[in-house]
C-alpha cells in the first residue's frame, strides 16, 4: 500500500502542471477511484472539473487519458472552487470557530489561537484579515465581520500583525517600474532609428502553499483557545488520505467529512477575475460555505492538521497546518 501510494504521489506531481492546462480541470490530486457513484480502494490520479463535459464537445488534446504513467485517472465534478468568504454573535472572549474579518471584507473565521514569541495571535486566511494583499500592517480586524454586523472601532479585536502575500495569476506586467524603463528604452530606441522594441511581461505567479495570517488582539482576554463545539486542540497531525476530520466555522458551524485528495493542485478564483495556483493542498468533500474560510480544520483526536480556505458546492479545500505554521513561524 505504501509503495503503491508513493507511486501515485510522484506520477500526479509530475503531470499535474499538463493536466491543469487542459479546458475544465481546476484540480489534481491522490484519491480513491470512484465507479458508479461508489469509492472503490483502488488509488488514482483525481482531476476535479467545474462541471463534466461530453468528450464530443472536447477536443482532443483537453481529453483526460484513461491512465498516466500506468496508473488509473478519475474525473470529479468539484463546481467552481473559490475562496470562501461570506454570521453571528458578538464573542468576548472569541474562540475559533466565529465570525472574524478586517474591517473591508465581508466576513470569514476564526480558525484558532496560535503564539509567536510567546504571544497569542487569531489565526486565519490572508483574505479574511488581510483582504486579499490589500491591507496594512495595523489594520483593524473585527469580530463579528463586517458583514455580521461588526463596526469599527467598537467591535474590533485585534490589528492584522503578519500575512503571506498571495500570488495571481497574471498576463501582462502591472508594475510601474517595469513599465517605465521599457518606455524609455523603446524610446531611444525610436531616436536612433531602430525597429527593435522591447514589452514588459510578467511570468506566471509562481505556487502558492497557503492562504493565512495573524492578527494580534487588543487585549490577551479576547481569544479563548477553545474552537466553539469542539473544544481544545491536542497538538497537531499530517493530514492523511481517507482521515476523518472537523471544523466549526461562521456559516455552517460543526461539520464532519474525510480526506478524500491529498497532494491537491488547484486554481482558486478571487473575485475580479484574480486567479491563484496551489499546491500540496489537502481536499475534503462537501463541509463548507461561503464564510467558513479561515476555519481550523481537525482530525478525530482533534489534533490540528489544516486550515479551511476555499471549497466549492463538493469539496473543501485546506492548506496543511505544517505549511501554515513554517510560513508565518507560529506554533500553538
Amino acid at each position: 500500500m505504501t509503495t503503491n501510494l508513493q507511486q501515485v504521489r510522484a506520477a500526479t506531481r509530475a503531470n499535474s502542471e499538463l493536466l491543469l492546462q487542459k479546458r475544465n480541470v481546476l484540480a489534481t490530486g491522490v484519491g480513491y477511484k470512484r465507479v458508479a457513484g461508489e469509492r472503490t480502494e483502488r488509488l488514482c490520479i483525481v482531476c476535479s472539473v467545474a462541471h463534466k463535459i461530453p468528450l464530443a464537445e472536447l477536443e482532443s488534446r483537453d481529453h483526460i487519458p484513461a491512465e498516466l504513467d500506468g496508473l488509473p485517472t478519475d474525473v470529479v465534478e468539484s463546481g467552481p472552487i473559490r475562496a470562501l468568504q461570506s454570521t453571528t454573535e458578538r464573542f468576548r472572549p472569541a474562540p475559533g470557530g466565529v465570525s472574524v474579518g478586517h474591517r473591508d471584507i465581508t466576513a470569514g473565521t476564526l480558525g484558532c489561537v496560535v503564539r509567536r514569541d510567546g504571544q497569542p495571535y487569531i489565526l486565519s486566511n490572508n483574505h479574511v484579515l488581510a483582504n486579499s494583499n490589500q491591507a496594512g500592517i495595523g489594520d483593524p480586524i473585527l469580530q463579528p465581520a463586517p458583514y455580521d454586523g461588526g463596526r469599527h472601532p467598537q467591535d474590533q479585536i485585534a490589528v492584522l500583525s503578519d500575512f503571506v502575500p498571495l500570488e495571481f495569476e497574471g498576463g501582462s506586467s502591472s508594475c510601474g517600474v517595469a513599465n517605465g524603463l521599457v518606455d524609455a528604452a523603446n524610446t531611444l530606441a525610436g531616436w536612433f532609428g531602430s525597429d527593435t522594441r522591447l514589452q514588459a511581461v510578467t511570468t506566471l505567479a509562481q505556487a502558492n502553499l497557503v492562504d493565512a495570517a495573524i492578527a494580534r488582539p487588543l487585549e490577551d482576554g479576547y481569544l479563548d483557545p477553545k474552537i466553539l463545539y469542539i473544544g481544545s486542540i491536542e497538538g497537531v497531525a499530517e493530514g492523511e488520505l481517507g482521515m476523518a476530520v472537523k471544523k466549526c466555522g461562521r456559516t455552517t458551524g460543526f461539520t464532519e467529512g474525510e480526506i478524500e485528495q491529498i497532494d491537491v493542485t488547484v486554481k482558486v478564483q478571487y473575485g475580479g477575475g484574480r486567479v491563484a495556483l496551489f499546491r500540496d493542498q489537502l481536499m475534503a468533500g462537501a463541509m463548507s460555505q461561503g464564510g467558513d474560510s479561515g476555519s481550523a480544520v481537525l482530525d478525530s483526536s482533534n489534533r490540528l492538521i489544516g486550515l479551511l480556505f476555499a471549497g466549492s458546492d463538493n469539496s473543501t479545500i485546506m492548506n496543511r497546518i505544517g505549511n501554515v505554521f513554517s510560513a508565518l513561524n507560529v506554533t500553538l
